[in-house]
């Protein structure tokens, strides 16, 4: 009986580890993606014109371009700093981070905005981009919006900055 009693809570210990776990494809990413880096560029794609918009509840778009960012693989944690323009603001923003995996699409790279003791300010909201091209020196993230009843994507290129 002794026996059957340790053989169940040893079962339910491998399957509560493993249901936590990280898949091997999400921690290549995670590996990928430690670092700093540049978003070089955003864009739109899906619909004709000019666009300016507001990103990540924070800033337009132009301050995003040359902007810093910083993810830290061990603890999921990392932050950006706009492009240094006097419209832009230099203060640091903290997020919490990770890969989140989709049945048959892309992986998401997903964060929320946190302070600097890791404590959650954005409500438990965040965003999710998908993770659409990702190497050791580039990456492609997309953000599918509509704007006016037509769908748009917001492309952000980043390029590896290795401080």
């Amino acid at each position: 009986m002794h026996f059957k009693k340790s053989f169940f809570v040893l079962f339910l210990a491998v399957g509560l580890v493993s249901s936590c776990s990280v898949s091997k494809s999400a921690m290549k990413d995670r590996k990928t993606i430690n670092g700093y880096w540049i978003l070089n560029s955003v864009s739109y794609t899906g619909a004709p014109g000019n666009f300016k918009s507001q990103l990540f509840n924070h800033a337009s778009d132009d301050c995003f371009e040359g902007s810093s960012w910083f993810f830290r693989n061990n603890n999921s944690t990392g932050s950006y700093v706009l492009a240094n323009r006097a419209e832009c603001g230099q203060e640091e923003q903290f997020i919490r981070w990770s890969i989140y995996e989709r049945e048959g699409m892309n992986a998401q790279l997903q964060f929320k905005f946190i302070d600097d003791r890791y404590k959650d300010i954005s409500g438990g909201k965040g965003y999710r981009l998908d993770i659409v091209s990702l190497s050791e020196s580039y990456m492609r993230l997309e953000s599918k919006v509509m704007v006016d009843g037509t769908p748009v994507t917001v492309v952000y290129e980043f390029i590896k900055n290795d401080e």
